[in-house]
């Protein structure tokens, strides 16, 4: 295990720092691109510019998450402060949605009466910030886990995305420049804005389905019951939990009847083993309750709360 906790630090220092990286570049030029989308009366620039500010913010709150899991467990807040990445995450999503529909709204208004744009200000701009995105998705690419770290891959795919955006810009300001096609400009920030809401959509779907507990995505509820259910020692399980703390740290618990005559010692040792091969299949905090027959229960895999007065027969194990 010591391996890989410190493969597992390594890389957790060097997203922080590919994040903080990406993070300021982006920030910068997503106010080079609001100041230039304003003054080149460019939408579509304008669009990218809140299209970065959604990626910024993404970074923001894997950087955050990344700093806070540093951050100790206190007693007011037993999952240290995990949960802040989500409630963000929450927050981004739904900003971004409001951000594409003004990008809509405008954008209609534009077709209808299409104003004039500094089109080789908006291409200088746009160019620019096609080569900030392939610059950042390369020092993601070379230098951060894009492939396991849920947080780092959401940045990543936010960068392409972000990427498509400004070659839409491009291709506008080049309409415009060539043949005149002033509605090139409102066009190319509704696929912006397209871009925008799908990525909001999702985030909002991920983090809501988080913050309601939800089986994760990764994870196989059969999988797991087998998992538990294959020592021979174990003769049922019920109450059974699965949620996730935040992007990446699952957790389970749940209640297994086991055989009287084992003993305290083997017990422990069975739900080392099963810890153990949860810790395989994406569960890092695992809290088992073991009883035995003596009192019944409602076979119930899944909870159904009750009082349990016979509380003091039950033996946790952390």
């Amino acid at each position: 295990m010591g391996g890989h906790d410190h493969h597992h630090h390594h890389s957790h220092s060097t997203n922080k720092k590919v994040l903080f990286i990406s993070f300021l570049i982006i920030t910068s030029f997503m106010i080079v691109e609001a100041i230039g989308g304003f003054l080149t009366n460019s939408l579509a620039l304008l669009s990218d510019a809140g299209h970065m500010l959604s990626d910024a913010v993404s970074l923001g709150i894997a950087l955050l998450a990344i700093i806070l899991a540093e951050r100790v467990a206190n007693g007011s807040k037993t999952f240290g402060y995990k949960r802040i990445e989500i409630l963000a995450a929450t927050l981004n999503g739904l900003t971004l949605i409001v951000i594409a529909l003004f990008i809509f709204y405008e954008a209609i208004q534009r077709f209808m009466n299409p104003p004039e744009v500094a089109s080789i200000g908006m291409l200088i701009i746009s160019s620019i910030g096609l080569a900030v995105n392939i610059l950042v998705a390369w020092i993601m690419l070379r230098g951060a886990d894009t492939k396991e770290n849920l947080n780092m891959r959401g940045a990543y795919l936010h960068v392409i995305s972000d990427m498509i955006g400004s070659i839409g810009a491009i291709v506008a300001a080049l309409l415009i420049l060539i043949f005149d096609w002033g509605w090139a400009d409102p066009l190319a920030s509704i696929f912006v804005a397209a871009l925008v809401i799908r990525s909001g959509y999702h985030l909002t779907k991920a983090s809501l389905h988080i913050l309601m507990e939800g089986t994760p995505s990764d994870i196989n509820v059969e999988d797991i019951i087998h998992t538990i259910e294959q020592h021979s020692e174990i003769k049922a399980i019920h109450d059974l939990h699965i949620w996730t703390i935040t992007s990446g740290l699952n957790a389970m618990s749940c209640h297994v009847v086991v055989n009287e005559n084992l003993t305290i010692k083997e017990s422990e040792q069975l739900l080392d083993k099963i810890e153990h091969d949860l810790l395989h299949q994406n569960i890092h905090h695992v809290t088992i309750q073991v009883e035995t027959n003596t009192h019944k229960h409602d076979s119930s895999i899944y909870c159904t709360v009750k009082q349990d007065t016979n509380a003091h027969h039950h033996h946790h194990h952390h």
